[in-house]
């Protein structure tokens, strides 16, 4: 059972989390967890602990956040196809989810190592792969506060033969992970751009995967082969992985092929939750990534960054 305790140490664990929206959304009177926040607050009222319970549950808070365990979410971003917007994805969900004061690991599971060139990360001395093929640590880089980075570069490419020829090679990062989740909220893992060891080593790994799809039939004809392999895994390695959803990406609200498109891919795939949030098109992502910036930094104001911070409140009410 929640308790007033509870409730202050969890908001003043998330400084993101702004009070008057929560009070409102828990249909408290104003100020109410404002003075309880306070160092000589007054005790909330017994009649609104479960109303404000509800509402926390939304932003992470569990059981057993006050008894000092805590699991990170594993989540793989994930499509085999290229270009959908994996890595933008990866970088923005990761800042906004890191803005609420949740601890983030981004991990670069691409041989291209884009995600790790995003942060102006070349030849890193050490790589994720390195920690997969030998009794390493998974290295982590600090990026900014409440974020971190495993990074990779091209020659990860040349040593996933020997990963697929370990023993265990599928569970090595799920046994990396389990070493190190304790330390964060979300792991966020940069899957390549197809369905290889390095994806499934991911997916294994992962309580669940958002699949970002462009609104265009290239990105449909795929998503089939995807959702197999993810089958495939749920029977064999991973009975508790969970789709989080589909995250439209690059959209241009004004074509009717895109809004036709998503419609397509809803009613193909009706099992499979589609996220409210839309990614849309914009040159703002492409000057971030010219610039190798997350959207905050580069484009604060700009819509896709807020549309980014949509969708990290959007999977925290997921929880």
């Amino acid at each position: 059972m929640i308790t007033q305790e509870k409730i202050v140490d969890f908001i003043r664990s998330r400084p993101g989390l702004k009070i008057p929206p929560l009070e409102k959304e828990a249909g408290i009177p104003p100020q109410t967890l404002s003075k309880a926040l306070l160092a000589n607050a007054t005790n909330i009222p017994k009649k609104h602990l479960s109303a404000i319970e509800t509402v926390l549950r939304q932003y992470g808070y569990t059981d057993t956040f006050n008894n000092g365990v805590k699991s990170a979410k594993v989540l793989s971003i994930v499509n085999h196809k290229g270009g959908v917007g994996k890595t933008t994805t990866v970088i923005n969900l990761a800042k906004a989810l890191s803005l609420y004061g949740l601890r983030v690991l981004m991990i670069d599971m691409d041989s291209q190592g884009n995600l790790s060139q995003c942060y102006n990360i070349h030849e890193p001395n050490t790589q994720i792969i390195d920690s997969l093929l030998s009794d390493a640590e998974i290295p982590v880089l600090p990026i900014a506060d409440n974020l971190f980075l495993a990074p990779s570069d091209i020659r990860m490419a040349a040593r996933e033969s020997d990963l697929m020829n370990s023993i265990g090679s599928e569970r090595r990062l799920t046994i990396k992970l389990n070493a190190i989740k304790d330390q964060y909220d979300y792991v966020l893992i940069d899957c390549p751009p197809s369905l290889g060891i390095c994806t499934t080593c991911s997916l294994v790994a992962s309580s669940d995967c958002i699949v970002p799809i462009q609104a265009e039939a290239s990105a449909y004809h795929g998503v089939a082969n995807l959702l197999n392999h993810i089958s495939d895994i749920r029977t064999f390695a991973n009975p508790s992985l969970n789709i989080k959803g589909f995250v439209f990406t690059m959209i241009d609200k004004r074509l009717n092929l895109h809004a036709d498109m998503m419609e397509h891919i809803k009613n193909s795939f009706q099992g499979i939750n589609v996220f409210d949030t839309i990614i849309s098109q914009s040159k703002a992502v492409k000057e971030s990534q010219v610039a190798k910036e997350d959207l905050y930094t580069s484009h604060p104001s700009s819509t896709p960054w807020n549309q980014y911070k949509a969708l990290a409140t959007e999977l925290l009410k997921l929880q």
